[in-house]
Parts: structure tokens; C-alpha cells; sequence
């Protein structure tokens, strides 16, 4: 018997290496044949749908204030609420989005349909560019835009919003599920993934902040347009080309039912005592579990655990449990993690407030600067942007290739560093942006109080190299970090949603950011003289800089607090044998 249960776990051992039994199946439905499908020979093709969204994104976000300014004349508060309230809108539709692609239409095609969106988002941009009953005026420059541009361009970027929503968490999500997380060479290459996941997203971007910025200012607005509309296109293309080396995954149907399900469960049950042992808490046996994997019982939010108790009510032997009396241990640790998150979002939200002035008053500081490279060449301002997407791209590869291997033999943690230290590591690099940005804008206005006819024009606009190095080094600690997390830490089941909270950061923080502008204009024009003026010379934004760098140290310190007690995801890990049972009862054949 013995010798017959060691062969079963040898054949078993050999075909898990073969075939891939992490609930995923091919394009024809079948458990999918691990050496054609999925890692890095479908991934490519899911990284180059991103380059070209990516570099379709930032060209037309970088030079958003400049075209609201410039062309459709708000002033410089209204512009930046603009912005921001877009990028808020923008980052916090993935949260519709991953919860569509979750929940009923599966990754692949929502990815798809926002696809499509997107594209026609980008084509009403064109026409009110390039139609000329469409056109801002009738001349070059006018000094107020028809209102049918206005109505056509802001419905143009906002459809891109709606596209942007389904496209970012499940192309991402989509992405990482060509790793099998139960085999440790597929592993290890998901977490090198997100790490070359923005390698090429930065490539985009700035490729976006640079060759589409110059042609959008030095060309024409309507020539970019066309540029961006015809690479989505191109790369959606590529994206269906792929489609043979896929890992699918079944929608489950919506996330937030077994959660809501443990709190009505644990709330009938709050007058039971705890259990003093969690091996008599409710859980199915591993060949039973169908979604996800099986999570190990934590200590934390005890409360919960009374969702998993069985009361003298309930016979498992004669019936299937009902899931809003009776919850199992898995679905109670997936609601802990989620509201382990709680705090770790909020408290990430100040780097967002850092990362959102990047795109506004960073971009019209350069504005106002020496933008000649030679004296034939100048750049556009929002091109300085490129610095930040070089300081995240070279942060990359040196931390995925230096400091992860070396970490790993230190600690012996497998990714080297915790995810939060990452995080909070990058958070660190946005207080001295914030620092370097304001001690440059002090430096600018006093050249403008020393010549205000000649303004701030002498000074270079290399003066802004560095808060731009140093935010895109941030970024590749934290926000890499942030992705990773948000993927990794919520439960199988809602992996896009998890990218989207990772967005959602981006996006409230942008929201957030507009209202402390509102705020902080409020309340400094009472005092005399508002911070934010008509324009930037007229305006004190280094105290708005020193503001955002003294709450987001103050920030860090609680964000360690949190993190220092936060308690990571840990799985059951599950033997080929129990996962290869499980296909077969579910009628799936391991097929060539």
C-alpha cells in the first residue's frame, strides 16, 4: 500500500511539472501544458499592450495643464483641480473595472472592451482636433473655445478614463496569472515580473513625455492624437496574437459575497465563546476547494473566527453548511486581509499627494524656466517628466538584479526585502522630493523678485532634474511595491480589484491632493494672501512643497507603525497530488 502511495506522488510530482493545476486552463479550456503557455512567452505580449496604453496615458496627461491652460484658458487653480479631479476619476474606475473582470467577464475580455472604449475615447480627441466645426476657433489661437470642443474633448479623456478603468487592473492581474504560484521557479519569476512590468510601462512613458509632447507642441495637437489612436490599435493587435500562449482564469462570481457572508455569520454567533484551538474551526478539505487556495488561521480580529465555529445547530454530516451561518477559515482570513489593507491605504495616500504634483505644478514650474537645450531646440516642459520615468527605469533593473540577490542571501527572505519596507523606503525618497522641490521654487521666485520683466527664463530648467530623479526612484520602491502588494496580499479570488486598490492610491490621492488646494487657498487668502495665485510667480508654492514634505514624514512614522505589526498572506500550500484529484473531479482532462 505504502509502494503504491509513493508511486502515485511520484507520477503526480512529474506531471505537475508538465501540466499547470493552479485553476487556470488554456484557450480551448483544458489544464494548460506548462512548457507552451504562460511566464514570460505570453507575458511579452501583455507587456507591450501596457507600453502602448502607457505611452498613450502620459502623452496626453503630461500636457493636460498645458492644454487647459493654454487652449481652453482655465487658470492655473482651476487647470490643476481639472487634472487632478481626472486622474482621480481615472485611477478609482479600476475598482469598477477589477470587479467586472473578477466577477462576471473574466480578465482577458475586459480587457478587450475597454480596449475598445479606450480607442474611441481617443478618436472623439482627434475629431475635436481635426473636424473643423469641431476645432477650439476658426484661427490658431483663440481666446475662448467653442463649447462643442470643450464638451467633445472632455468626453474624449473621460471615455479614456472609463477604458482605463477595465484595461489597468485586469491587463496587470492578467499578466502575473501566467506564473504558477504554487511552483517555486514560476514563483520567483512573477516577482521579477512586476519589476519588468514597469520597465516597460517607463519605456512608454517616456517615450509619451518626450516624442509625443514635442509633436504635440511642435506639430500639432491632431498629429499626436492620430500617433496614439493608430498604437493602441497596433497593440491590441499584438495582444489577440498572444492569445495561443494564454493562462485563463474563471470569473468566480463577486468577492464581496463570502465576506459579507463571514460578517453576518460571526455577528449571529458573537455571543459564543472563542475556541482555544483553531484546528476546531470550519474548513473544507483541500480537494474540495474549487476558487483559490487554502489560507492558515492568524491570531488577529478574533471576532471574525466566530463565522468559523460549528454550534450544536449545524450537522455537516447530513447537509452542505449554510455559508451566512457557517463560514470556513479561508473565507474569514480573506476578510481579515482585506481589512488588514485598511490602514496601509490610507496610510500610503500622502506619497500619492507627492507623486500628484508631478503633473501640475512640477510641469508648470518648467513652464516658466529656460527650456533651450541648443539655441535652435527647446523642450517642452512636460518632457522633464522623462527624468522621472529614467531615475524608476534605472531604480528597476538595479533592484531586481543588485540588491534583490544580494538582500536574499542576508536576510534569506525570498524576495529580498519585505514588500512594506519597499513601500516605505520609497515613501522616504518622496519627502525628499518634496524637500528638493520647494528649496528650487525658492530659488526660482527669488530670481523673479530680483528681475519680474524677465521673470525666471535665465534659470535652466535642469534646476527641476533632480525632485524628478529623485520621485522616480520613489517610485520604483513604492509603487512597484504597492503593486506587488495589492496582488499578492488579497485573497485569489479578487486579484484584479487588488490592482485596482493599488490605482485606486493614484487616484484618491489626486482627489485629495485638489482639496487641499482648496483648502490651503481658503485658508491663506484669509490670512492675506493666498499661496495660490493668478499664475506661478504670483503664487508661493514652495510653502505648499514644505507643507506636503512635513505631512508625509509625519506619515512614515505611522505607516511603520502599521506595518510593523501587519500581518502578510499565508498559504496552504497545496500538494500535486491533492490539485491533480481536484481537475479530475471537476471532469478536466490533462490533454495534448
Amino acid at each position: 500500500m505504502e509502494l503504491e502511495q509513493k508511486k502515485k506522488q511520484e507520477s503526480v510530482g512529474v506531471d505537475s511539472e508538465k501540466w499547470v493545476y493552479d485553476s487556470s486552463f488554456d484557450r480551448k479550456g483544458r489544464v494548460p501544458l506548462r512548457v507552451s503557455t504562460g511566464e514570460w512567452k505570453a507575458s511579452l505580449f501583455i507587456i507591450a499592450i501596457e507600453f502602448s496604453e502607457r505611452l498613450s496615458y502620459f502623452g496626453l496627461a503630461m500636457s493636460l495643464i498645458t492644454y487647459l491652460t493654454k487652449v481652453i484658458h482655465q487658470d492655473l487653480k482651476t487647470a490643476a483641480r481639472s487634472v487632478n479631479y481626472w486622474t482621480g476619476v481615472t485611477a478609482l474606475m479600476p475598482l469598477v473595472g477589477g470587479f467586472i473582470a473578477d466577477a462576471y467577464l473574466g480578465r482577458f475580455s475586459t480587457i478587450i472592451a475597454s480596449s475598445v472604449i479606450y480607442v474611441v475615447g481617443l478618436l472623439l480627441l482627434t475629431m475635436s482636433r481635426v473636424i473643423p466645426g469641431l476645432k477650439p476657433c476658426d484661427s490658431g489661437t483663440c481666446q475662448e473655445p467653442r463649447k462643442i470642443h470643450e464638451i467633445f474633448f472632455f468626453l474624449g479623456i473621460y471615455l479614456i478614463s472609463i477604458g482605463t478603468g477595465g484595461h489597468r487592473p485586469s491587463l496587470q492581474s492578467f499578466g502575473a496569472d501566467q506564473f504558477d504560484d504554487d511552483h517555486p521557479k514560476e514563483r520567483r519569476k512573477k516577482m521579477s515580473f512586476f519589476n519588468w512590468w514597469n520597465f516597460g510601462l517607463c519605456a512608454g512613458l517616456t517615450l509619451g513625455v518626450t516624442v509625443i509632447v514635442y509633436i504635440q507642441y511642435h506639430v500639432s495637437w491632431a498629429a499626436a492624437d492620430i500617433i496614439l489612436t493608430a498604437a493602441i490599435v497596433l497593440s491590441m493587435v499584438i495582444f489577440c496574437l498572444g492569445r495561443p500562449f494564454y493562462r485563463f482564469q474563471k470569473p468566480t462570481g463577486s468577492p464581496l459575497t463570502p465576506m459579507l457572508q463571514v460578517l453576518v455569520a460571526a455577528t449571529l454567533k458573537r455571543n459564543l465563546a472563542h475556541l482555544s484551538e483553531p484546528d476546531q474551526l470550519y474548513e473544507v478539505p483541500k480537494s474540495d476547494k474549487t476558487n483559490g487556495r487554502l489560507l492558515f488561521h492568524t491570531k488577529n480580529l478574533k471576532f471574525l473566527d466566530k463565522a468559523a465555529i460549528i454550534d450544536e445547530t449545524q450537522d455537516l454530516a447530513a447537509s452542505k453548511p449554510n455559508p451566512w451561518r457557517l463560514a470556513t477559515v479561508t473565507n474569514v482570513e480573506e476578510l481579515k486581509l482585506i481589512t488588514n489593507m485598511i490602514p496601509i491605504w490610507l496610510t500610503t495616500l500622502p506619497f500619492g499627494i507627492c507623486v500628484a504634483q508631478t503633473a501640475t505644478f512640477f510641469i508648470k514650474q518648467g513652464a516658466t524656466m529656460n527650456l533651450e537645450i541648443t539655441q535652435n531646440f527647446t523642450i517642452p516642459p512636460a518632457s522633464m517628466y522623462a527624468l522621472a520615468a529614467v531615475g524608476m527605469l534605472f531604480s528597476v533593473v538595479i533592484y531586481d538584479r543588485i540588491i534583490v540577490p544580494f538582500s536574499r542571501k542576508v536576510t534569506g527572505n525570498e524576495r529580498g526585502i519585505d514588500i512594506l519596507q519597499r513601500i516605505g523606503i520609497g515613501m522616504a525618497f518622496s519627502v525628499a522630493t518634496m524637500v528638493a522641490a520647494a528649496l528650487v521654487e525658492r530659488r526660482r521666485l527669488n530670481i523673479v523678485d530680483k528681475n519680474p520683466t524677465k521673470g525666471s527664463l535665465s534659470m535652466s530648467v535642469f534646476w527641476l532634474a533632480p525632485q524628478f530623479l529623485i520621485i522616480g526612484v520613489g517610485d520604483a520602491f513604492a509603487l512597484v511595491g504597492l503593486q506587488e502588494y495589492f496582488y499578492g496580499q488579497v485573497p485569489d479570488s479578487m486579484r484584479s480589484l487588488g490592482i485596482a486598490f493599488y490605482l485606486s492610491v493614484i487616484g484618491a490621492s489626486s482627489l485629495v491632493s485638489s482639496l487641499l488646494i482648496t483648502l490651503v487657498d481658503c485658508i491663506t487668502d484669509k490670512g492675506g494672501k493666498s499661496w495660490f495665485g493668478k499664475d506661478l510667480n504670483s503664487s508661493r508654492i514652495d510653502y505648499f512643497y514644505w507643507l506636503l514634505a512635513s505631512i508625509t514624514a509625519g506619515n512614515l512614522c505611522i505607516f511603520t507603525f502599521f506595518a510593523m505589526r501587519y500581518t502578510y498572506k499565508n498559504v496552504i500550500r497545496t500538494s500535486p497530488a491533492d490539485v491533480a484529484d481536484r481537475y479530475k473531479g471537476d471532469g478536466i482532462e490533462s490533454v495534448a
